[in-house]
């Protein structure tokens, strides 16, 4: 259980100190390469021109998107410093989404940051809520205050689905390094308690059975609380500094619509979220 290569995905006007440290601490805890990735697209003006003007305006504004990513690379490389190897970068005029999903098949895991929500701009933002859906890697969100990634207590947040199943198999190399692994399932409906524990009692053994020792735990919404807000308070009240859940869409029709619960741990995560669909 290891991770090979560490990608971080950065971006060209938000902070990037926090992902950048994040995916350092990673690839240094697994003797990993790391490949930092970013890119651009210019957007066009609102108003209309044509001819050699449009084109030296166009050269301009992709002249100065080249600048940043020049800027960006470097930041990449004095923050991560000797803590991993192999190190390489990457970058591209292009829709930073579509680049940074091409970018995952030489990568073991990708290392992003979080989203306010509302912010959206295709043109310069990687955006997770794009990212986690397609990436076809496990995705690791990290806060702006996050300074390193604490595997003090990790919580995994169980539901009976395949994404479930999916985070859990990628989180393995992160688990086995942690130093307390709680696996905690919501509640739905009372009547179905037993049945919770069992399938938790599944999840603790065969996570036994890959040497990590793991605990059980079993909650109710409450009253007046939804599954992201009772989430969040299980995990402040266990002090965990890793999320891992399965990550949902409303329908395989729309699946970059997000579900509640995966939105929340894309635009309001206090920790770090390990995200696998």
């Amino acid at each position: 259980m290891t991770l090979a290569t560490v990608m971080v995905s950065l971006a060209l006007s938000q902070p990037n100190e926090a992902r950048l440290q994040v995916a350092s601490d990673l690839a240094a805890r697994f003797d990993a390469g790391l490949i930092g990735v970013a890119a651009a697209e210019f957007t066009p003006p609102l108003y209309f021109t044509t001819g050699e003007q449009a084109q030296d305006l166009i050269d301009q504004g992709e002249a100065a998107l080249q600048t940043r990513l020049a800027e960006l690379e470097q930041q990449f490389r004095t923050t991560v410093g000797d803590r991993a190897a192999p190190l390489s970068w990457r970058s591209a005029l292009d829709f930073p989404a579509r680049y940074v999903l091409a970018q995952t098949r030489a990568a073991d895991i990708l290392v992003t940051g979080s989203v306010a929500p509302g912010m959206s701009d295709a043109f310069a933002i990687a955006s997770p809520k794009d990212l986690v859906m397609q990436a076809g890697r496990p995705l690791l969100v990290v806060p702006d205050t996050a300074s390193w990634l604490d595997l003090g207590t990790v919580l995994v947040a169980w539901k009976e689905t395949p994404e479930a199943r999916r985070a859990l198999t990628d989180a393995l190399p992160l688990l086995a390094k942690a130093g307390d692994v709680v696996v905690v399932e919501i509640l739905e409906n009372i009547s179905e308690y037993d049945a919770c524990e069992a399938r938790l009692n599944d999840v603790v053994a065969w996570l036994g059975r890959h040497k990590i020792v793991a605990s059980a735990r079993v909650d109710e919404p409450g009253q007046g609380r939804n599954v992201a807000a009772k989430l969040d308070a299980i995990a402040a009240d266990l002090t965990a500094g890793l999320v891992v859940a399965g990550a949902y869409g409303h329908s395989r029709f729309r699946e970059l619509v997000l579900g509640g619960v995966t939105e929340h741990l894309v635009t309001r995560t206090e920790r770090c979220v390990l995200l696998s669909h």
